[in-house]
C-alpha cells in the first residue's frame, strides 16, 4: 500500500500541471475580415471578443484555444454594409449572436503552430486548420494567423446574396493577438 502512495505522490505533480494560462488583451488585439463586393475590396473588424488560451510550446497535446466574436461588433466603415451585416441575411446577430472556434489539437508546423478545431457561425459547425505564428517573451505573447473562409458553408448571406454575384464568398479573417501570462 505505501508503495501506491508513493507512486501517486510521484504522479500526481505530473498529471496536475497544466499548459500556460494566457490572458488577451482586447485593446492591443486585432480581428479583422475582408471580402470583395461589386468588385471592390472592403475590410472590417470586430470590435468586441474574447478567447480563452492555454498553450505551452513545449507541450502541446494540452494546449485549448477557445474564441468567442460578438458578430454584432463586425464594422467596415460603410453604413449601409453595417446596417445589413447584423441581419438575417447575414450574421443573423439575433438568433447567433457569436462565432465560436475550440480547437481540439494544437501542433507545430513548419513556419509556426495550426489549431484544428471547430468554427460555428450562425449555427453551423465546420472543421478548421487554424495557421499562426507565437512570439513568447517572458509573461507577455503574441500570435498572428490569416485563414480563408468560404461564407455560404456557414449560410452567411442569404436570398439574393446566397451566390457570390455580388458579394464574394470568400473572406480572409485575420488576427493579431497580444496577451500576457495569466498563471
Amino acid at each position: 500500500m505505501k508503495v501506491l502512495n508513493v507512486l501517486a505522490a510521484l504522479l500526481l505533480p505530473v498529471s496536475a500541471a497544466q499548459a500556460a494560462e494566457w490572458k488577451v488583451l482586447p485593446g492591443d488585439s486585432v480581428l479583422t475580415f475582408a471580402g470583395v463586393q461589386t468588385g471592390e475590396k472592403f475590410t472590417g473588424k470586430f470590435s468586441k471578443f474574447d478567447a480563452r488560451v492555454s498553450l505551452d510550446p513545449d507541450r502541446l497535446d494540452e494546449a485549448r484555444i477557445i474564441v468567442t466574436v460578438d458578430v454584432a461588433s463586425a464594422a467596415t466603415g460603410d453604413r449601409q454594409r453595417d446596417t445589413a451585416m447584423p441581419g438575417k441575411e447575414w450574421f443573423d446577430v439575433a438568433g447567433f449572436p457569436q462565432a465560436r472556434f475550440e480547437s481540439r489539437k494544437v501542433s507545430k508546423t513548419a513556419v509556426g503552430y495550426e489549431a484544428l478545431g471547430d468554427l460555428t457561425l450562425r449555427g453551423v459547425t465546420k472543421e478548421l486548420r487554424l495557421p499562426f505564428t507565437l512570439e513568447i517573451d517572458g509573461a507577455r505573447a503574441r500570435a498572428k494567423g490569416h485563414v480563408n473562409l468560404k461564407r455560404d458553408l456557414f449560410g452567411v448571406g442569404q436570398g439574393e446574396w446566397a451566390t457570390g454575384d455580388w458579394v464574394a464568398l470568400d473572406v480572409g479573417v485575420d488576427f493579431d493577438l497580444k496577451a500576457e501570462r495569466a498563471d
